[in-house]
């Protein structure tokens, strides 16, 4: 095994958002063969695709109706089969979602199970009758609002439903799901994925015994609504039987030659970098997990540092996925804007960290341009939590828009239809045909570029450094490379006190005299030494 995610950057597509070939106003997989170059000229090492597979599209394919059939509105298998192709022939891999813990009500497994209670998928859904009151069987709620129980008159029953009532989910306690699940999965393993990226990853199995949650014991963690907050989650995810159904997925994958899993865990704060943990330990698991901690709000040196030491003391054996933006949450550039200078110096100081943590490492389209979130007005929303919640929720597609790759054309040059979500002028200014030699996607690349060409980024273990807020502050040290690493996490200068003789490597923003580094606001540096930390 080459095991070549361990010191990977992973570039993730959007499809509906990348490019559009048909002149519909969706993205499409033709429009990511021919965007390829600019994925691979990045450096990236492996593509992770968004939903490709058939569905109603009621959560823009995170409710599959066929798990083995691409959906036509990105194009059919020979499409798919020529993606794999041309990512290959650049030496780049290319995973994509798997989403495992639900379908949609589309799906000719669903349309059998709720025709009655004596048929042979009957019960590979999570089925249960009323409360004597006709109230549903447990108190759970669903992400994206209401209860997480839909009654189906036809059955008389409740299904399960973490998301939307279109997305029912599996029941993983059916030996038959799981070997049906296991086999679409070897399906696209077989058709020259080089692995998956498996969503929702902690809620495959419920509480059989259907016990209602009891409230959160710490403040609620906000996600589409804050009643789901409101609730320590521990009976409708996360349940142990979890760790059983990745063995046996780990199996099936460990029978092909360089395949890599990551989980999505689905989990807020300190409980999500433990899960992580959980999900990675040793070699029969995950090979690697990503949470939300680092998609948030928070931008302290304590938080940072929480969730990478965190990790390394609850998986010491395990290995991480980081990112800082995806299609789920708002684009850090302005998610984290209030702590920046301006939007290109947090995304500098963004890339820098990034590319500094130890492990795998993924960054979402348009990141690279330094993107900024898109202001929608309601009536373009296509995000269901958005849609119901506004304004309250200004939900998902604000980060969903189009990549621009030319202002100077229509829809900067996205498509010449209008696109299904708009391409707004704070976003097209970033196109990469107009990204300068010392814009943010040149800085992107030379990055990723170093990287790569440093063994200290790409393999060296992390101990951190003493500083207080907001200095964050960590050596990376591999063989006789060590790399202290530095960032001002504020819009103030700070200086700091050497104690050591240091150079700088790489850093913006920053200088160095034999006593002292000073960092302006958003300034960050690299120093290369010899002997002890120098700071």
């Amino acid at each position: 095994m080459q095991e070549w995610w361990r010191s990977a950057v992973i570039y993730q597509v959007y499809p509906r958002s990348f490019q559009d070939t048909t002149g519909n106003g969706v993205g499409d997989l033709v429009g990511i063969t021919r965007r390829l170059d600019h994925i691979a000229q990045l450096g990236v090492d492996c593509v992770w695709l968004s939903p490709i597979c058939k569905s109603p599209q009621a959560d823009m394919g995170y409710d599959v109706s066929d798990y083995t059939s691409i959906d036509p509105l990105f194009g059919d298998m020979t499409a798919f089969e020529n993606l794999i192709k041309g990512a290959h022939a650049r030496g780049l891999k290319v995973i994509a979602d798997q989403v495992l813990s639900h379908t949609s009500d589309q799906h000719d497994w669903f349309k059998a199970s709720r025709l009655n209670r004596n048929n042979d998928k009957s019960d590979w859904y999570v089925w249960a009758d009323p409360l004597p009151d006709g109230s549903p069987p447990t108190n759970w709620h669903s992400h994206f609002g209401g209860p997480a129980w839909e009654f189906d008159p036809q059955r008389g029953q409740y299904y399960l439903h973490n998301f939307l009532a279109s997305q029912p989910d599996l029941n993983f306690h059916n030996p038959d799901v799981v070997d049906a699940i296991l086999k679409t999965c070897q399906f696209w393993l077989d058709r020259g994925l080089d692995g998956f990226r498996l969503d929702t990853v902690n809620y495959y199995f419920h509480d059989q015994k259907l016990r209602s949650n009891p409230p959160a014991q710490a403040a609620p963690q906000v996600m589409a609504t804050d009643l789901y907050g409101m609730q320590n989650n521990i009976y409708n995810k996360t349940r142990p039987e979890n760790i059983m159904f990745l063995e046996r997925l780990r199996n099936l994958t460990d029978q092909y030659d360089d395949i890599m899993m990551v989980g999505e865990v689905g989990e807020m704060g300190r409980r999500s970098i433990e899960i992580m943990g959980e999900y990675t330990q040793g070699k029969q698991r995950l090979h690697m997990a990503y949470s939300f901690a680092m998609l948030g709000p928070d931008f302290t040196v304590e938080h940072f540092r929480n969730c990478i030491e965190g990790f390394q003391s609850g998986a010491p054996d395990g290995h991480p996925y980081w990112s800082f933006s995806n299609h789920d949450v708002p684009r850090h550039v302005t998610r984290w804007g209030e702590h920046g200078i301006n939007d290109d110096s947090i995304a500098r100081l963004a890339c820098a960290m990034l590319m500094s943590f130890e492990g795998t490492v993924g960054i979402y389209q348009g990141e690279e341009l330094g993107q900024t979130e898109s202001e929608l007005d309601f009536v373009e929303l296509t995000d269901p939590p958005a849609i119901r919640f506004w304004p309250a929720v200004k939900g998902r597609d604000g980060c969903r828009t189009p990549m621009v790759w030319d202002n100077t054309r229509a829809n900067a040059g996205f498509s010449d239809a209008q696109p299904w979500l708009p391409v707004k002028d704070p976003q097209a200014i970033n196109a990469v045909a107009q990204q300068m030699d010392d814009g943010i996607l040149a800085y992107y690349k030379y990055m990723i570029s170093l990287r790569k060409s440093s063994p200290a980024l790409s393999h060296g273990s992390t101990n951190f450094v003493d500083l207080p807020e907001p200095l964050l502050a960590f050596t990376r040290q591999y063989e006789d490379q060590s790399l202290t690493c530095i960032f001002n996490l504020s819009k103030d200068v700070h200086s700091i006190p050497l104690i050591d003789d240091a150079e700088i490597y790489h850093g913006q923003e920053a200088k160095l005299t034999k006593e002292t580094l000073s960092l302006a606001g958003n300034g960050f540096a690299y120093l290369s030494h010899t002997g002890a930390v120098p700071i």
